[in-house]
């Protein structure tokens, strides 16, 4: 396969990457000095060997602990579990300094063609809520139609549990359709502050 085409695949994988963005990133490496290149290679590889998951809250991380510095943090309220589709919406939450409890990465949502949740770490969070001591569950899922039924998912199996357990979802402030992840800091801090 001609290597110009094959890197361009490769770039298109990339979420919100298209065809013509894929290729210009191919084309400007290629006028990259060879150092250039060699240095992205390094880095890519440092970030395969030396990242890892959170065994809590799939929230990557780089150390030789097993938990993340939210996770290990003894002033974070470990009543609170706030339930999140991917790493960019932990980011954006904790930037609002808003919220002090733990999180639970789901790995995504539910698709048109995975409608039964076999892409999510349901397990997961099964196991995590019944081993803690949560008084509250957020769930902070895009106001997306994905996330919406994600949620729906996500609630079920937190009742499988527990029928006591609080359960919120983020309210007022996000628009139907948007992203946690390119909300601004005083529409989360409005959708955490109304959350029902």
């Amino acid at each position: 396969m001609d290597s110009i085409k094959k890197l361009a695949d490769l770039f298109g994988k990339f979420p919100t990457v298209g065809q013509r963005t894929a290729s210009r990133f191919v084309f400007y490496l290629i006028n990259q000095p060879k150092e250039k290149i060699d240095e992205l290679i390094g880095s890519l590889q440092e970030l395969k060997n030396n990242i890892k998951l959170c065994r809590f809250c799939f929230n990557p991380f780089e150390s030789n602990e097993a938990f993340c510095i939210i996770c290990q943090n003894a002033s974070r309220n470990k009543q609170l579990l706030c339930v999140i589709e991917k790493e960019a919406d932990l980011i954006s939450i904790e930037n609002t300094k808003k919220y002090n409890g733990l999180y639970f990465i789901l790995g995504g949502t539910l698709t048109l063609r995975k409608t039964d949740g076999s892409n999510l770490r349901l397990q997961a969070l099964k196991e995590r809520v019944k081993e803690g001591n949560f008084l509250e569950i957020i769930i902070a899922l895009n106001p997306t139609p994905e996330g919406r039924s994600t949620s729906v998912l996500v609630e079920r199996a937190v009742k499988e549990i527990s029928q006591t357990l609080k359960i919120t979802h983020l309210a007022q402030g996000l628009p139907v359709g948007g992203e946690l992840e390119y909300a601004d800091e005083e529409t989360l801090e409005s959708a955490f502050e109304g959350r029902k």
